[in-house]
């Protein structure tokens, strides 16, 4: 496998020049372009990895795929998909009009910022720090380390500039589909998205999911089969914002991308694989992330459809 990894490693390393590190975070713009690193959780076999595996970078959306299996959890399915639909979206990930437009006014699904805003909501803490400390535990937990640390000097940066999330927020308690202080909630989902960690953490937590919830470093049982099947379907339905039909046709497993360059992905039964790649396109996916993944999907025979 480690063979195989660092031939994909190599091919695609090139890849980042067709995009561009997140600005409108400016923490983010600092991110190295051209790091370009991928680590696979075999089930059977372990941990291998190649390229830029000791580099780290904050979860972003991808840390979603965390907080939607905890409200699951915690509150159950129908809370949950009583407040977020389950249905992709051809807008942007932080797109007001699609939200304004389409009554009830309800997030598409829980992957997009105004649908975790809304999952976070639910959650059954109320005050942020315990919010983000439940969070922090099950990302944790997820990927088999002892504790997941929010980036500080991202998490204030994004706090700074997200005007856009804010709207959202806002929007969704004017029509009564967002409960709590929005502050508080925006201040747990900015910790949230700041989350630090490498490759090798999100295939721990994409083996997580596809072993039915069981983290496979810990042998942890960290969610039930249940809820790991449906993180996977939002994944594979809604994983990589507006690009995810495409991407299920060119690489074919469930997965979930993050503007930090980070892509988390679940091969039920037998791996997880996580990506790394500040570098994006212009819908907010990791360039080098998306041209290994498509390359590792072909060469192992991955697609699930």
């Amino acid at each position: 496998m480690k063979e195989l990894l660092e031939t994909v490693v190599e091919n695609c390393r090139d890849s980042w020049r067709q995009g561009h590190v997140a600005t409108y975070i400016p923490e983010l713009a600092k991110a190295r372009a051209d790091a370009t690193g991928i680590a696979v959780w075999d089930l059977s076999s372990g941990l291998s990895g190649a390229g830029d595996t000791d580099f780290t970078f904050t979860m972003q959306s991808v840390s979603k795929v965390v907080s939607l299996a905890l409200a699951l959890s915690e509150c159950g399915e129908e809370k949950v998909f009583s407040a977020v639909g389950m249905d992709p979206l051809a807008d942007p990930f932080n797109s007001i009009m699609r939200l304004e437009m389409d009554a009830p006014h309800r997030p598409h699904n829980p992957l997009i910022n105004s649908g975790a805003i809304v999952v976070l909501s639910l959650l059954p803490w109320k005050e942020s720090r315990d919010r983000m400390a439940a969070v922090s535990d099950m990302a944790a937990r997820m990927t088999g380390r002892k504790a997941v640390a929010v980036n500080e000097a991202v998490y204030l940066s994004e706090k700074g500039t997200s005007d856009r999330n804010r709207a959202l927020a806002w929007f969704l308690k004017s029509v009564g589909n967002l409960e709590g202080d929005i502050e508080d909630i925006l201040d747990a989902y900015f910790r949230q998205c700041s989350l630090e960690v490498t490759c090798g953490d999100l295939a721990v937590l994409g083996a997580t999911l596809a072993a039915d919830g069981t983290n496979p470093v810990t042998g942890e049982r960290v969610v039930s089969p249940r809820v790991a099947r449906v993180v996977r379907t939002i994944m594979a339905t809604c994983g990589m914002y507006d690009g995810s039909g495409e991407f299920a046709v060119t690489v074919g497993i469930p997965a979930k991308s993050g503007v930090g360059g980070g892509i988390a992905a679940a091969v039920p039964g037998r791996m997880g694989i996580g990506t790394c790649g500040p570098a994006l396109d212009r819908k907010g996916n990791s360039v080098a992330g998306l041209a290994m993944l498509r390359r590792l999907s072909e060469e192992l025979k991955l697609r699930i459809y």
